[in-house]
C-alpha cells in the first residue's frame, strides 16, 4: 500500500479514470457488434457516421490507439459497402 498522500490520491484517480475508459470502450464495442450484425445497407449507412465519431473520440482521448481506430473505421466501411 502506498504511504504518501499524493500516491494514494493518484491510485484513486487512476481507478476512476480506468472505469470511465472501460465504460466508453465497452460502449464502442457494443455498437460495433450491433453494426456487424446488420444486414440492411440503409441501416448500416445510418449508423456508420455515429460509429466513426465514437471511434475518433476514443482515439483522440487515447482510450484506443489511433492505428486501431483507423483499422476499425476501414473495416466498417468495407463491411458497409459489401452489404446489398
Amino acid at each position: 500500500m502506498a504511504n504518501h498522500k499524493s500516491s494514494i490520491k493518484r491510485i484513486r484517480q487512476n481507478n476512476t479514470k480506468r472505469l470511465h475508459n472501460r465504460y466508453y470502450a465497452k460502449s464502442m464495442r457494443t455498437v460495433l457488434k450491433k453494426f456487424r450484425n446488420l444486414t440492411d445497407k440503409v441501416a448500416a449507412d445510418a449508423i456508420l457516421p455515429k460509429l466513426h465519431s465514437m471511434i475518433d473520440k476514443l482515439a483522440k482521448r487515447n482510450i484506443i490507439h489511433k492505428n486501431k481506430a483507423g483499422n476499425l473505421k476501414s473495416k466498417t466501411v468495407k463491411y458497409a459497402s459489401k452489404l446489398a
